[in-house]
């Protein structure tokens, strides 16, 4: 069994509502850590900017179902809407890839 198997890349793709402050959305995303890691099932995120300003959240998760659960609960935890009220939802992509390889 390869030790990649059914783990599941999230990649949400985004950009910030007109006037936020960058440094205050990572402390807002940051602030969910504690629930992401709760459940075990988060193995590492990067939160990431391009010159664009077009963000890429990362998430590596043990399952396809993992991170569809949490998906769903940050919709509506109160801890994640200073996050997700920065968040433009107009451009927001999400989507899930098996990883076939994961470099240590």
């Amino acid at each position: 069994m390869s030790q990649t198997q059914n783990i599941i890349a999230e990649i949400v793709t985004f950009r910030l509502t007109e006037g936020s402050d960058p440094q205050a959305f990572v402390a807002a995303a940051r602030a969910i850590e504690p629930m992401l890691h709760a459940g075990g099932h988060t193995l590492s995120r990067t939160l990431s900017r391009d010159a664009d300003g077009l963000w890429t959240d990362h998430i590596i998760w043990t399952s396809a179902e993992a991170a569809k659960a949490m998906a769903e609960k940050i919709m509506s935890a109160p801890d994640a809407a200073p996050m997700m009220q920065m968040i433009d939802p107009e451009g927001v992509v999400m989507r899930h890839a098996e990883i076939f390889h994961l470099q240590e």
